[in-house]
């Protein structure tokens, strides 16, 4: 487009050491002589810079401070996308059709290229706007130059000679169409094969002046974007090699401006260790003694805790806010896998015999109810409608494969029954959807507090076999990311669970203790 816009900024700068070990990255949080952690080791100051996170005391902040934070935390997020996400990459803009920001994107370019239009077909032309546009050219074709191309610079430079080319619109002796090839011929040299076929269009085009200039921007456009993605791409070799130093350093640098970056993710672990001493002081028999969760019991009970996240209701950890989306996709993945098994589980119990042991028909069924609760984590969506129309079709489905098997149809009354046991799932008190939630937790409960997650993925407790292959998904999924968030802020949650452990009340008398399938975490 004729108006240059800013390309999104993203920082990949190479860390200068080498990849760190697997003892070393996951520090405190995963060295299995940490999980026999005394009070005294626990509590014990760490040489390493990593173990033990720096934090400033609380002060005021500078508006300039507060923008530095911002920008490192852009390109944490930025960084931490491209080494997490193998299909991130730019794409141009594409704006609703009916949004504000269409409308004035289009009214100023249209008003730019009708102005060029309308100076080119005076008498004698005119050349302001075009020169403004040739100008941008040259600048946009230097960005795509490599280190060392001064021959390409220096024809590029002679060529769009903006001087000589003001002095000769003085004269109305400017070539429009001569710069034009040479631009489309440059613009050969520097694309990516996939837009060759636009070149040849730009060569082969009869349009008017202004159209074609209108073109040239529009493939340039598309070669910036490639030149962004190949530079992602090549981030992508680096930051798999660096990430986790990366990220780690960055946001020691956010948390050094801002001290209380880690306030919702104290208070996300806080409520962890709560939860397991409330748990504990009513299951043992801990009369007078003060019960003291183990470091990575109280870890991975946090993150267990993200699969039933209330967002409209506390902020996310400030350690997982790059990982928001994907946290999100995964509760709304595992909000319909669950909803589809309860669905199955109802419907098999009420029919019994006459269905049991035809995998095409529950194949069918899974299907059918999952395409009918496809998006149900929308606002808009009408869960109980959807139900509605999901026994329908089951009801359907039942007579046609029990009328074809020799059995009755359904009674009126029974397919009556159906409907209300399968839209009852939308309470809470559900018996059947709570023993499907709690089936759901002890299956990641298993995966995150196992050393080998992945020989536990096919492990699904009974009553889950009906999305066994999509739990499965959503598991590994769900692992890689905990693991990735514990190597790169480990040495952040150790420090914020000795705090919470020792830095208040009394000792304990016994000191906190990991169970030994914590002794590991994969990585």
């Amino acid at each position: 487009m004729p108006l240059k816009d800013e390309g999104p900024s993203s920082s990949g700068e190479e860390q200068g050491s080498d990849v760190e070990s697997s003892s070393e990255r996951c520090d405190s949080m995963t060295s299995a002589s940490d999980l026999d952690c005394s009070r005294e080791s626990f509590t014990s100051d760490c040489s390493s810079k990593h173990c033990s996170p720096s934090s400033s005391p609380p002060k005021t902040l500078t508006l300039d401070e507060v923008m530095e934070s911002a920008k490192s935390l852009s390109n944490l997020s930025i960084a931490h996308e491209i080494t997490v996400n193998p299909n991130f990459r730019l794409e141009l803009n594409s704006l609703p059709q009916d949004s504000l920001w269409k409308l004035v994107r289009d009214n100023v370019h249209k008003a730019f290229w009708d102005i060029l239009e309308s100076e080119l077909n005076d008498d004698p032309p005119e050349y302001g706007q075009a020169i403004r546009l040739l100008e941008e050219i040259r600048e946009i074709l230097l960005s795509f130059l490599i280190p060392g191309s001064s021959r390409m610079r220096t024809q590029i430079m002679e060529v769009l000679d903006m001087d000589l080319i003001r002095q000769q619109a003085d004269n109305d002796a400017v070539d429009i169409q001569g710069l034009a090839s040479f631009i489309i011929n440059t613009m050969g040299k520097f694309c990516a094969p996939i837009r060759d076929e636009e070149i040849k269009k730009l060569r082969e085009s009869t349009d008017s002046m202004v159209n074609l200039f209108r073109e040239i921007f529009r493939v340039l456009d598309l070669m910036r974007a490639d030149m962004v993605n190949l530079t992602i791409n090549n981030l992508r070799t680096v930051l798999h090699r660096h990430g986790v130093e990366y990220e780690r350093a960055t946001f020691q640098g956010i948390l050094d401006k801002t001290p209380s970056a880690l306030e919702h993710t104290t208070s996300w672990i806080k409520s962890a260790l709560e939860e397991l001493q409330s748990t504990a002081a009513t299951t043992e028999q801990t009369k007078g003694q003060r019960v003291v969760p183990g470091p990575f019991q109280v870890i991975n009970t946090a993150f267990l805790s993200l699969l039933t996240w209330e967002y409209s209701q506390k902020s996310l950890p400030e350690t997982l806010m790059t990982d928001e989306t994907r946290l999100r996709e995964i509760q709304w993945q595992l909000q319909q896998v669950q909803a589809v098994n309860e669905v199955l589980l109802i419907v098999y119990s009420t029919i019994g015999g006459p269905i049991q042991g035809l995998s095409s028909l529950s194949e069918r069924l899974k299907r059918m109810t999952s395409v009918l609760l496809e998006g149900m984590h929308s606002p808009s969506f009408k869960l109980e409608e959807a139900l509605e129309g999901v026994s329908a079709q089951i009801c359907c489905e039942l007579n046609k494969s029990l009328t074809e098997r020799g059995y009755p149809a359904l009674t009126p009354a029974l397919q009556e029954a159906l409907k209300g046991q399968i839209c009852s799932i939308t309470q809470k008190e559900n018996p059947i959807r709570t023993l499907v939630e709690d089936r759901v937790q002890q299956y990641f409960k298993a995966l995150i507090f196992t050393p080998k997650p992945e020989a536990k993925l096919e492990q699904v407790p009974a009553g889950l076999t009906a999305i066994k292959p999509e739990l499965a998904l959503i598991g590994a999924k769900f692992n890689s990311l905990v693991d990735y968030n514990k190597m790169v802020y480990g040495p952040f949650y150790a420090d914020i669970i000795r705090k919470l452990l020792f830095s208040d009340g009394p000792a304990a008398e016994n000191p906190p203790q990991d169970p030994p399938q914590d002794s590991v975490i994969s990585e």
